[in-house]
């Protein structure tokens, strides 16, 4: 887990994102230090009112570049002059507030507490179906903390999910450190099971999100799982598989529990099972053992699959982990190598959003954005914008059909129709 920094400026709008970097890493297990020199990450929440401000935004960057491991630099400033932190030769990543939490986690799992139970956030349902995992990599601290997977059976998670929708919950996000590896401790797999019986069981209208499930877990299932994604329309068709790497050299090394074959397989399977669906995930660059090549075979991958949500994470070290006695490859190359991919994520990226602006899209929305605009999200979890909520009566809980207007790489903007 990471101890992290975070500084925020300018208005309630930057304050209320800072309140959610903050609460999904708390619920990742990380933990808030104060200063950055006592901190493996910092966050910096911009502003960008005023020149002066900027000045100010620049200075206090690079002196937090200086004080802590990592440093990602988010809010206003960030999003319309990202550029203006790369002149300065500021040695930090610039990311969308959305974005931060899971480029903290340096490819580690979540972290649920030991008595992790559902949560209602809004219209949200938030529903951990196991703790632990199945993996020993090299590089993650959460191995330390949580253990082997323990699963609970599927039908006291399937009372879980239908008490949540009987308390509003309009989507239902599954999670979990591993959510592929759900009942390897009793010897089965059980995430197509429990998806099935949430699905068929549960009256009412609503949708589910299936957490983070490492390729190693998912691939013995994939045929399986892939149907039961294509069955059931309750489900979003978003799978989040984090590869880390597109060498199997540097995989091996990581003591990842797949290949790249059997990650490019899962992908495959999917794409002969579903129309549309959205491929989300990791890579960690700049590990110890990572060459040139072995990072070139990860934009390769990257550039072959086309994932539509990717996070690029710096490797960092993290105490007691065997990676951590490793000889790092140096700040100058890992930030090249990080700022090489975050570009190609980018254009990966905004062409899939760029495809969809004319289409028409079914959407459930499900939180309030940035003034009167509200969050939605499609059948694949595209993410749409749709800005004069008021106007158009719209809240976190309903339906809609929209039309795609226009997108801002990483989401895309919808008028109701």
């Amino acid at each position: 887990m990471a101890r992290y920094h975070i500084e925020t400026y300018g208005c309630t709008s930057n304050r209320g994102e800072s309140r959610e970097i903050e609460r999904r890493l708390r619920d990742a297990g990380h933990r808030k230090v104060e200063g950055a020199g006592a901190a493996d990450v910092a966050i910096l929440n911009t502003c960008t009112v005023v020149e002066k401000t900027e000045r100010n935004m620049l200075r206090r960057a690079e002196e937090l570049s200086e004080e802590t491991a990592d440093l990602y630099v988010t809010g206003c400033m960030a999003l319309a002059q990202g550029g203006e932190f790369e002149s300065a030769d500021v040695d930090a990543e610039v990311l969308h507030w959305d974005e931060v939490p899971e480029a903290i986690t340096n490819g580690e799992c979540p972290t649920p507490t030991p008595d992790a139970e559902p949560i209602l956030d809004g219209v949200i349902g938030i529903l951990p179906i196991a703790r632990g995992c199945m993996s020993n990599c090299s590089y993650c601290i959460t191995k330390h903390a949580t253990g082997r997977v323990d699963s609970p059976p599927v039908s006291e998670n399937v009372e879980k999910a239908r008490a949540l929708v009987h308390a509003g919950a309009t989507e239902i996000r599954i999670t979990g450190q591993d959510t592929g590896v759900y009942g390897w401790d009793d010897g089965e797999r059980k995430l197509p099971e429990l998806l099935e019986r949430i699905c068929t069981e549960i009256e009412g209208d609503f949708r589910v999100r299936v957490g983070m499930a490492n390729p190693g877990g998912v691939h013995g299932i994939r045929e399986e799982l892939a149907e039961v994604f294509a069955e059931h329309e309750k489900l979003y068709n978003f799978l989040h598989a984090p590869v880390q790497s597109g060498s199997d050299d540097v995989l091996e090394h990581m003591r990842r529990q797949h290949r790249v074959e059997q990650y490019v397989e899962i992908v495959e399977t999917f794409d002969d099972h579903l129309d549309e669906w959205t491929l989300a995930t990791d890579f960690i660059v700049g590990y110890p053992t990572e060459t040139d090549a072995d990072h070139e075979m990860s934009m390769a991958l990257l550039r072959e699959t086309r994932p539509e949500k990717i996070n690029v994470t710096r490797f960092s070290k993290r105490p007691g982990t065997d990676a951590a006695d490793l000889k790092g490859l140096g700040g100058t190359l890992k930030k090249e190598r990080s700022k090489a991919m975050s570009e190609l994520k980018r254009e990966v990226v905004g062409d899939a959003y760029e495809a969809m602006v004319g289409e028409e899209r079914d959407v459930l929305v499900t939180e309030h954005g940035t003034g009167d605009s509200v969050k939605c999200y499609d059948e694949a979890y595209r993410q749409i914008v749709v800005q004069n909520a008021d106007e158009h009566g719209l809240e976190p809980g309903d339906f809609a059909t929209v039309t795609v207007t226009g997108h801002q790489t990483m989401y895309a903007f919808g008028e109701p129709v």
